[in-house]
């Protein structure tokens, strides 16, 4: 059964990393459904069934989006809100349609990654940032698989990096 892949970048058309990383997952459509929510709302207005339909359809989910305040583009926000409603994603009357659903995280964070520590400039690691998700998918009962991670993407980056970046991320959800 496909992963899939729902993407939130408001500025898709600029970035290097998402972008490249969207490309990659692209070229097996056998393997991955890339879900571009800007696109497909740019309205901001969700059809709930429609994607919780999707993520039925679907084995592996996974959330990419750029680290935007420490935290995910406001539409992803409200996709999460919208779509992850009591008695669908968690609660009684059917609310377990995430239930041992493999879930991960797929993050391009604009700072270095030294900066996401303790004794760095945010005092706080990726990890910690990114802990409401995980909190999220466990009280789901879903089966979180962590994060993957691109960081520096405010300083240019070595097209060699940048393409070794696409191949792990296929590797990371291939094994999740």
């Amino acid at each position: 059964m496909n992963s899939l892949v729902v993407v939130t970048h408001p500025t898709m058309e600029s970035s290097v990393i998402n972008k490249r990383w969207v490309e990659e997952l692209q070229k097996y459509p056998e393997k991955y459904t890339v879900h571009e929510l800007h696109k497909v709302y740019p309205d901001g207005n969700i059809d709930v069934e429609k994607e919780q339909r999707l993520i039925e359809a679907h084995g592996n989910l996974i959330l990419q989006f750029p680290v935007f305040w420490f935290n995910c583009p406001p539409l992803l926000k409200k996709w999460l809100d919208d779509v992850f409603a009591y008695g669908w994603a968690y609660g009684s009357n059917g609310g377990d349609h995430l239930k041992h659903r493999k879930a991960a995280l797929a993050v391009s964070a604009g700072i270095k990654k030294e900066d996401y520590s303790e004794q760095g400039k945010y005092r706080y690691t990726l990890k910690e940032l990114l802990s409401p998700f995980e909190t999220t998918f466990l009280y789901c009962k879903a089966d979180y698989r962590s994060f993957f991670a691109f960081y520096g993407t405010e300083n240019e980056q070595p097209a060699s990096e940048i393409e070794q970046s696409a191949q792990d991320y296929l590797n990371f959800i291939d094994n999740l």
